[in-house]
């Protein structure tokens, strides 16, 4: 979906299109981050 509202915006400048991109964009960070945190070890506190 990223790919392609990108290519749309960039053959149209659809202002929509752009943020949908980078809606799309922000989500797609927010996942890395929590499958990061879900593989990190975590410390127990003593």
């Amino acid at each position: 979906m990223r790919d392609f509202s990108w290519k749309y915006f960039a053959m149209t400048g659809d202002v929509d299109a752009y943020l949908l991109y980078k809606e799309a964009e922000s989500e797609s960070v927010l996942a890395a981050a929590s499958v990061e945190e879900e593989a990190a070890p975590h410390e127990e506190d003593e």
